[in-house]
C-alpha cells in the first residue's frame, strides 16, 4: 500500500504542482504564475453568519496530498466569494490517475469536509466532467445529486465560414443599434456603464445564485482578469445607452479565446443582437488568428444554445454536471 501525507498547501511552493494538476480536469491550461496572481487578488479569508445563523463572507482553504516521496499527487480547494449564496462552499478535488483507488482522493475529501462542518456550511457545490464516471460515483456515494448540467462548446476557426451570419450586424445597425469596443469608450464612467449591463444580465443565466459582485471586484474578475483586453470587450447601444456584450479571453498557453461573458437586455432580446455581437467576436479572434474559440452554456439556455450550436456551428464537447450535497 503506498503512503501518502495530507497537509494544507504551501504558498508558492506548491503552486507549480497544483496548476498540473488542475490541467488534468481544466479545459483551459493555467499556470503557476495565473494561480499566484489570482490568490494575490484575493484578501485574507473573514467568513461570519446572518441572522439566520447561515455562513457568509470568503475563505479558500486548500489541501495537498503528497506521496511517499514527497511529491503532490493531489489537491483539493473550498472556497466562496462574498457574493456566494449564504451556506454554500463551492470545491473541488483531484488526484493523479496514477495514484487513484489508494484512498487520496478520499482524504482529501474528509478534510475538506471536514473543514465545511468546522464552519456550519449547509451546502457544498462540485462541478465534474460528465466523462469521469469513476468521480460522479465517488460523489454520488457521499449524497450528492445533480442539479445542471452545462455544455463545452468549441468553434475551430480555421474551418469557419460564417456566410450570412455577419448581416445580423448590418441588420442591427440599420435599426439604430450601434457597435463599439470598450476601447473605443474607456473610463470608469463607462466601465459602470458595463457593470449594471452586466448586472441585469447575468441572474438570467440558468443556475446562476447568489448575489452580484459591487463594482471594484466585477470589474477585477471580469474586464481586469489576464487575457481580456478592452479591445475585445464588444458593446452594443442604443443611444448612449449599453444594451448588449460579448466580451473575449485569451489564453496565454493555448492562444485560444473564451466567450467570458454575452449578455443582452431583456427587452432588447429576440432581435438577433446577440448574434451580431458573437460574429463581431468571430471577427475579432479571427484578425488576432486566433486557432478556436471555446464557451459553455448550461442545458436550459436553450436560445444561447441555439446560437452557438445551430447557428454558428460550435462543436459539442463533453460537458459537466453541477454536484450538490446538502449537508446535515
Amino acid at each position: 500500500m503506498s503512503k501518502f501525507t495530507i497537509r494544507k498547501m504551501r504558498q508558492p511552493d506548491d503552486y507549480a504542482a497544483v496548476a498540473s494538476l488542475l490541467n488534468l480536469i481544466w479545459s483551459e491550461p493555467t499556470t503557476a504564475e495565473r494561480l499566484q496572481k489570482d490568490e494575490d487578488s484575493i484578501p485574507p479569508g473573514k467568513l461570519h453568519y446572518n441572522e439566520e445563523g447561515q455562513l457568509m463572507g470568503w475563505d479558500r482553504p486548500k489541501w495537498v496530498a503528497e506521496d511517499e516521496h514527497g511529491q503532490v499527487v493531489g489537491y483539493a480547494i473550498a472556497w466562496r466569494a462574498p457574493w456566494t449564496e449564504p451556506g454554500e462552499l463551492s470545491h473541488t478535488v483531484v488526484v493523479r490517475p496514477e495514484n487513484r483507488g489508494i484512498g487520496i482522493g478520499r482524504g482529501l475529501y474528509d478534510a475538506l469536509r471536514q473543514w465545511a462542518f468546522e464552519v456550519r456550511a449547509s451546502r457544498l457545490i462540485d462541478y465534474m466532467r460528465e466523462t469521469d464516471e469513476k468521480s460522479l460515483a465517488f460523489a454520488e456515494r457521499r449524497g450528492y445529486v445533480k442539479e445542471r448540467h452545462t455544455f463545452e462548446s468549441v468553434l475551430d476557426l480555421a474551418a469557419f465560414d460564417g456566410g450570412t451570419l455577419y448581416d445580423s450586424v448590418n441588420e442591427a445597425e440599420q435599426a439604430g443599434i450601434r457597435f463599439i469596443t470598450l476601447a473605443d469608450e474607456p473610463g470608469e464612467d463607462n466601465e459602470r456603464k458595463l457593470y449594471e449591463l452586466y448586472k441585469i444580465t447575468h441572474p438570467d443565466i440558468p443556475g446562476y445564485s447568489g448575489s452580484f459582485p459591487w463594482f471594484e471586484e466585477w470589474k477585477k474578475w471580469s474586464i481586469g482578469q489576464a487575457g481580456v483586453r478592452p479591445e475585445w470587450i464588444h458593446i452594443a447601444k442604443d443611444g448612449d445607452r449599453y444594451i448588449g456584450v460579448v466580451t473575449l479571453q485569451q489564453n496565454e498557453q493555448t492562444r485560444a479565446m473564451y466567450h467570458e461573458f454575452t449578455g443582452v437586455l431583456p427587452e432588447y432580446r429576440g432581435r438577433r443582437i446577440a448574434l451580431a455581437l458573437k460574429m463581431l467576436g468571430v471577427q475579432t479572434a479571427r484578425a488576432c488568428q486566433v486557432p478556436y474559440l471555446r464557451t459553455h452554456n448550461d442545458s436550459m439556455n436553450g436560445p444561447m444554445l441555439r446560437i452557438n450550436r445551430d447557428l454558428i456551428g460550435f462543436r459539442a464537447e463533453p460537458g459537466s454536471y453541477k454536484m450538490v450535497c446538502e449537508l446535515k
